[in-house]
This record gives structure tokens, C-alpha cells and sequence, in this order.
């Protein structure tokens, strides 16, 4: 996937942070002149570079200025609308979804299991 016209490479990667990545987001808030990130971010990489993050409290993104990352700030935000408490995604995985949820699909054929062995 590319990350951007004109990069060569671009493998992303979108992930959640955790603790080791303190150090980046810190140096990522100061490239972009933002105060030091406090929280669970949303992370994208690019070839292992962070380049940009999305607070999941909902507060304003963070992005490398020095490179294009207007692309992948918009990817994050998708991404965070798809996997946040309230998307339609949550409400799926809590209430069920199309057929199953309607009662149209019979209980022994809602869940992908191994055949029978003979």
C-alpha cells in the first residue's frame, strides 16, 4: 500500500500504542509544536517511522511536518470512526448484525466450525 504520491515503499502500519512508545509520541508532539501526548493513541508507521497519531479520547491528531502525512492523518481518522465506542462496528460486536441479529440465519449455521470427521 502506498502511503503517499511519490513515496516508493510506504509499508504502513496502524496499530494501538502502548508503553514503548512514549519516546515517539514525545518527539512527534514537538515536530508538530503540540503539548506532550497524554493517553492511548491510534498509531500509523510508515516503513517503522511514526508519522502520525490520534489521541482515542477524541483530541486533534499529531503529524510529522517534515513529511506528507495528510493521507494518513484522514487514514487514522477513519480507522478510529470504525473501531470507537458508538460506531456502528461496536454496536455489531455487541448486538449482533445483519441475518444472525434478525433471526434469519439458524443458530447451527452462524458460526464458522470445522466439518464433522468421518
Amino acid at each position: 500500500m502506498s502511503a503517499s504520491p511519490g513515496s516508493e515503499s510506504g509499508a504502513l502500519a496502524i496499530r494501538r500504542s502502548d508503553g514503548r512508545d512514549h519516546r515517539a509520541l514525545a518527539r512527534l508532539a514537538e515536530l508538530d509544536s503540540a503539548p506532550r501526548p497524554i493517553g492511548p493513541h491510534l498509531l500509523v508507521e510508515e516503513d517503522g517511522a511514526l508519522r502520525a497519531a490520534v489521541p482515542l479520547d477524541g483530541g486533534p491528531p499529531l503529524a510529522d511536518p517534515f513529511h506528507r502525512t495528510a493521507e494518513l492523518v484522514a487514514l487514522l481518522e477513519l480507522r478510529m470512526s470504525q473501531v470507537a465506542p458508538g460506531s456502528a462496528r461496536d454496536r455489531e460486536a455487541r448486538h449482533g448484525s445483519g441475518a444472525r441479529a434478525r433471526g434469519r440465519v439458524p443458530r447451527r449455521f452462524a458460526f464458522a466450525v470445522a466439518p464433522p470427521r468421518r
